[in-house]
């Protein structure tokens, strides 16, 4: 599917409590890249970098440029591609070999290989210990990394299929399970899961996403619909959302989560003050499922391709030459 950059992609909804100016989210460019699968990705808002995880390694785009710069470390099914703050260094989790690697996100060299639990997925940094959480959803543990030292530095069991975790840089991490529907809730302190809660209504929970302003979590369910939770577990809100979510993130800029959708080739716009209403949806791709979003400048990076029709119950592979990631600006 191409996609043009014409203004009809953005598809604004009214919200009558809005007070303020709202962004109009709308595509503004394709970064082209290497062609292949793909999952998470993060942006170096320093650097000015965007790190794609690819099945056979990372991609690294220049965001100034454009430029991309494939497979600047190579890898085993990678799912995450990290961007630790505070300098130069990327952590890529290995599904296939249970470890991480650490790497100058400039260079790609190499600096560690750490060991993780059975197919390490997601990676989340937490500011309030300064280290990194791996989590492990074949193991059903979290693996702590120190990135200054590149050593393990304790593993903790939380039990179900982990996938993606925020923290709130106060010393709670919440990662949603997926298996289980619901999301626990960790002491990165004392490194030990203090609760847990359920995600009424939600079928397969992934990405997750935070607002300190709102004191707010929120979970992008596989079924189409986004819960919004408080730090406790209560329930502040049920939104339908595109089928075939795969991340969820924070425009820190203007305390708004956009959740992608993979399915259904859009992405929505949540606004959690005074309530959580959805407050717009944009056109984007039809398997654009993940997301990173720079948070100087407000754009949302999603990496997509073009996908060939699926053959019997395989997941639809790219078409060659289709690989681009989506440029979305308030």
């Amino acid at each position: 599917m191409r996609i043009r950059l014409v203004a009809a992609l953005t598809a604004a909804i009214a919200c009558p409590s809005f007070v303020s100016a709202q962004p109009h989210y709308h595509l503004v460019a394709q970064l082209p890249a290497g062609d292949g699968g793909w999952d998470l990705t993060s942006v170096d808002p320093v650097d000015q970098r965007l790190y794609v995880a690819r099945s056979d390694g990372v991609t690294a785009i220049d965001l100034a440029t454009g430029k991309a710069s494939d497979r600047i470390v190579a890898g085993h099914r990678v799912h995450a591609a990290l961007a630790i703050p505070g300098g130069h260094d990327v952590l890529m989790t290995n599904g296939e070999t249970n470890n991480a690697v650490l790497f100058d996100g400039r260079t790609g060299r190499r600096l560690a290989t750490i060991p993780t639990g059975t197919k390490p997925d997601a990676a989340t940094y937490d500011p309030a210990t300064r280290s990194v959480w791996v989590m492990n959803p074949g193991s059903g543990d979290i693996t702590i990394v120190d990135p200054k030292s590149a050593k393990v530095v304790a593993t903790v069991m939380v039990g179900g299929s982990l996938e993606l975790g925020v923290a709130d840089g106060r010393g709670r991490l919440y990662v949603n399970i997926e298996d289980k529907n619901e999301v626990a809730v960790l002491d990165t302190r004392r490194r030990r899961v203090v609760s847990r809660f359920p995600l009424k209504g939600c079928d397969g929970p992934t990405g997750i996403a935070y607002d300190a302003a709102a004191k707010a979590i929120v979970s992008a369910c596989a079924n189409g619909v986004a819960i919004v939770s408080s730090p406790a577990g209560r329930l502040l809100a049920s939104l339908p959302i595109g089928k075939g979510a795969d991340g969820a993130a924070l425009d820190p800029r203007h305390h708004l989560i956009l959740i992608p959708a993979g399915k259904d080739g859009n992405l929505t716009i949540i606004r959690l003050l005074p309530k959580p209403v959805i407050v717009g949806q944009v056109a984007t791709a039809v398997s654009a499922r993940t997301i990173a979003v720079d948070p100087t400048t407000g754009r949302a990076y999603l990496p997509s391709a073009t996908l060939a029709p699926p053959i019997g119950d395989q997941r639809p592979k790219p078409l060659p030459g289709t690989f681009r990631v989506l440029v979305v600006a308030p």
